[in-house]
């Protein structure tokens, strides 16, 4: 590719298309047909080289994990994807890095239905901003702040390894493919997030930490929440690398992309099946309580104060 424009033509003729997308890329902007009766959500996340995402990541992982992340948004909002747009920065043109983090964006892509749309490119350092759309049944979106004391707080999938594979690359460490591909390559839970539409009262994604996750949640909601760690979800590959309050720390450190919920316990029997249905685990790692703030507790009962409950890009 010789230029930008070549680059934007590229990119362009390996979109899937959508009936709802009247203009795509190759205007000054994007025409598209929301359906009747349906709200639109918007989210919006910016992966960094060296931030978000190792250096040594590869583009096709890059690619995917820019898309992932935001499809991740949407999942917690109970949003089906729709539309996207990328903006991309590109420290020097690599036509080869491009096609594999292309690729590795469109797989996702294709694999959730989600049209790009548009965006930008332009010269500096390694960055991806993703902003995509999804629509839900007008009024039904899955929101921070009607957690009910009582509900129990589920979780989806496993925890920490991401953290864990971070851990082992930035010590030079031989990372198991299991833990390295939750860093790369994480596993939006858009399906689950569709179907606890009208079950769960409040849900939310875990990027920065569960346990800073939920906080946001009792925050928005006015409760507070008790957790079991001896309950939080482990993989038989973070089994194998930690014990205790050591994978307490990395299993509340973030990067999980799961989705965090709470539903009243009447619904436990119908999330037992629905993680059946779906080849989802399905975790009950606490409860909301009155009050306000996120307790950790340990199998004994006893209270446990972890030395972070997440990551903070500006602690």
């Amino acid at each position: 590719m010789s230029g930008e424009f070549d680059l934007i033509s590229w990119i362009a003729a390996r979109v899937s298309p959508r009936s709802d997308v009247l203009l795509g890329i190759g205007d000054d902007g994007a025409i598209l047909r929301p359906p009747a009766g349906s709200d639109l959500v918007i989210v919006t996340d910016t992966l960094n080289s060296g931030v978000h995402f190792p250096e040594s990541t590869a583009a096709r992982d890059v690619g995917w994990k820019a898309l992932a992340v935001n499809l991740s948004d949407l999942a917690a909002m109970g949003a089906a994807p729709a539309w996207c747009t990328l903006a991309l920065s590109l420290p020097a043109p690599d036509d080869a890095w491009l096609d594999a983090c292309i690729d590795g964006f469109l797989a996702l892509a294709e694999q959730h239905g989600i049209a790009l749309v548009g965006g930008d490119t332009t010269r500096g350092p390694l960055s991806l901003t993703v902003t995509a759309c999804g629509f839900v049944a007008a009024g039904t979106a899955l929101r921070r702040d009607a957690a009910k004391v009582g509900d129990d707080i589920w979780v989806s999938g496993t925890l920490g390894d991401a953290a864990a594979a971070l851990r082992e690359v930035l010590q030079g460490k031989s990372c198991a493919d299991a833990l390295r591909s939750r860093l790369d390559r994480p596993t939006p839970r858009c399906a689950l997030g569709q179907s606890l539409v009208g079950i769960s009262h409040a849900c939310i994604d875990v990027s920065d930490g569960v346990l800073q996750d939920l906080g946001h949640v009792c925050a928005a909601s006015g409760v507070g929440a008790e957790v079991w760690l001896d309950s939080l979800p482990a993989s038989d590959a973070l089994v194998v690398l930690t014990v205790g309050a050591e994978r307490w720390r990395l299993q509340s450190a973030g990067d999980d992309y799961e989705l965090c919920f709470t539903a009243d316990p009447s619904q436990r029997d119908g999330l037992v099946a629905l993680s059946g249905v779906l080849g989802i685990r399905l975790t009950r790692v606490g409860h909301v309580i009155a009050g306000s703030g996120v307790r950790t507790l340990d199998g004994d009962g006893n209270e446990v104060r972890l030395k972070s409950s997440g990551y903070e890009h500006f602690a």
